[in-house]
C-alpha cells in the first residue's frame, strides 16, 4: 500500500467542501491591480461596467488629503490605488471575509454596510436600492437553496474592492433539483464620503458579455438546468474553485481507492477484482459500500497506461481496511488536488473520451494553464442507464493553479 500524489487519481460530485484556510489541496490566489493588468480593450469595458454599477461620484477618487501620513500616501501611490487609506481598506477587505459567508444563512449581511442607493448588476439581475439588493438575495435562497464560497478579497482600485467566490445553487422548482454553478468575481464600490459600499458589479467566469442584460447569461443558466443522473450513494467531495464555458477546475479533498490493473479507458478489465474486494474477497470477508464513480486512469501521455479504480467510503482508513485475497488489487490513497473536468453525457465510447481528453487539453493549453500528462475518466452510472442520463467527466490533473482576480474578456472574446 502507497500514498500518491493526486496525480494517481481523482474523482467527482457536487458534495461541496468550504475550503479551509489550510488544506493539502489549498489554491494559490493571484492578487493583482485589475485595471493595470488586463488589456487595453478588457480594461476600458471594465472600468465602462463599473462606472455603470456606481452612482455618480461613487467610482472617483477624491484628492488625497493634506493629513494623511506621508509614509501612507507613499505606500498607496506605489500600490497604484490611492483613495481608501490602507487601514480602511484592510478594515473593509475584513468585514466582506466575516459577513459574505452570512449572505444565504440565516444570519444574513449586515445591510448597514450598505448605501440607500447601492447599485447591484450581474449578467441577468439589477436593482438601484439596499431593498432590491435584499429582495434578490431574498429570492435566490428561496428558489435555488444556495451555498456561497468566499475564496478571498482584495483591493483593486481607489474606492474598489473585489471578492472572488463560488456559488452553487440547487433549483427547487425543477423535480430533478439541477444543480447550477457560478463562479467569478464580485467589484464593490465603496462611497468616499461614508466609507460604505454603493455598488456591486458581478463578473461571471462561464460567459464573455457580462453586461446586464446577458443573453449569453440567460443562455448558461438554461444549460445547467439539464438532467444528469448521478446515483444517491457517497462520492469523493470537492469544491469548484472556477468554471468556465468550457471545464471547471476542481480542488479535491483525500480518499482512498482500490485499485487493479486495466486495459483501456473505457474498458471492463479489472472491475471484477476491484468489485471482488468491496464484496467481500477480502482478508476479513469484509463488504464494503459501493461508492460513485467508477474511475479508469492513464497515467502517462499515449494514455495506455490504465488502472480501474473505485473510491472506498470517507469513513475508512488505510489502517482499518482488510488486505485483499490477490496481488491484483492494491489499496492506495491519493492526496487531493486541483483537476480541471469537462462532463458529458452519452455513452463514453473510446474514440469520444479520447477526443473529450484531446478538446480538454488543448483549452487548457489556450488558456495559459499547466496540464499533466495522463487523464481520468470517471463514470457515474451503470450500463443500463438511458444514454441521454448519463453522467461521464474527463479528467485531468494540473500544475501550480492560481485563481485570478482578472476575467481577460470582452465581447470579442479578447
Amino acid at each position: 500500500m502507497a500514498t500518491t500524489t493526486w496525480s494517481t487519481s481523482l474523482r467527482s460530485r457536487l458534495l461541496i467542501l468550504p475550503p479551509p484556510p489550510a488544506t493539502p489541496f489549498a489554491v494559490s490566489l493571484r492578487l493583482r491591480p485589475r485595471a493595470a493588468a488586463l488589456p487595453s480593450s478588457s480594461r476600458r469595458r471594465n472600468l465602462r461596467l463599473a462606472a455603470r454599477a456606481a452612482p455618480p461620484g461613487g467610482a472617483v477618487a477624491p484628492a488625497s488629503s493634506s493629513s494623511a501620513p506621508a509614509a501612507e500616501e507613499e505606500k498607496e501611490e506605489k500600490l497604484g490605488f490611492g483613495g481608501l487609506s490602507a487601514a480602511d481598506a484592510e478594515r473593509l477587505c475584513e468585514f466582506l471575509r466575516a459577513d459574505l459567508p452570512h449572505l444565504f444563512d440565516d444570519v444574513g449581511i449586515d445591510r448597514s454596510a450598505y448605501d440607500d442607493r447601492v447599485r447591484f448588476r450581474d449578467p441577468i439581475t439589477r436593482h438601484d436600492t439596499i431593498d432590491g439588493y435584499l429582495f434578490n438575495i431574498r429570492l435566490l435562497k428561496q428558489l435555488f437553496r444556495p451555498d456561497f464560497y468566499l475564496h478571498a478579497v482584495k483591493q483593486t482600485g481607489p474606492y474598489e474592492l473585489t471578492t472572488r467566490w463560488t456559488m452553487v445553487m440547487k433549483f427547487m422548482l425543477l423535480p430533478w433539483k439541477p444543480e447550477l454553478v457560478f463562479t467569478g468575481l464580485s467589484i464593490m464600490g465603496v462611497n468616499p464620503q461614508n466609507l460604505k459600499f454603493n455598488s456591486h458589479l458581478d463578473l461571471w467566469d462561464s460567459i464573455q458579455n457580462n453586461e446586464y442584460f446577458s443573453f449569453e447569461g440567460l443562455w448558461d443558466v438554461f444549460k445547467q438546468l439539464r438532467i444528469y443522473k448521478t446515483p444517491d450513494i457517497e462520492t469523493p467531495k470537492y469544491l469548484i474553485l472556477k468554471r468556465t464555458a468550457h471545464y471547471e477546475v476542481r480542488s479535491y479533498a483525500p480518499f482512498l481507492i482500490v485499485e487493479a490493473k486495466g486495459d483501456k479507458l473505457t474498458g471492463s478489465s479489472g472491475f471484477n477484482n476491484v468489485t471482488g474486494y468491496i464484496f467481500g474477497k477480502n482478508a476479513s470477508s469484509e463488504k464494503i459500500p459501493m461508492t460513485t464513480p467508477v474511475f479508469t486512469q492513464a497515467s502517462d501521455d499515449t494514455l495506455s497506461d490504465v488502472s480501474i479504480q473505485i473510491v472506498l467510503p470517507m469513513n475508512k482508513d488505510l489502517n482499518s481496511l482488510p488486505a485483499p485475497n490477490t496481488e491484483a488489487v492494491t489499496l492506495r490513497k491519493v492526496e487531493g488536488g486541483i483537476a480541471a473536468v469537462k462532463k458529458f453525457s452519452g455513452r463514453p465510447k473510446e474514440e469520444i473520451v479520447l477526443q473529450k481528453e484531446k478538446d480538454l487539453r488543448s483549452q487548457l493549453l489556450k488558456d495559459g494553464l499547466k496540464p499533466q500528462q495522463g487523464c481520468l475518466l470517471a463514470r457515474y452510472n451503470d450500463p443500463r442507464t438511458k444514454s441521454f442520463l448519463m453522467r461521464n467527466e474527463v479528467l485531468i490533473q494540473l500544475n501550480d493553479f492560481a485563481l485570478e482576480f482578472i476575467i481577460r474578456k470582452d465581447k470579442s472574446g479578447r
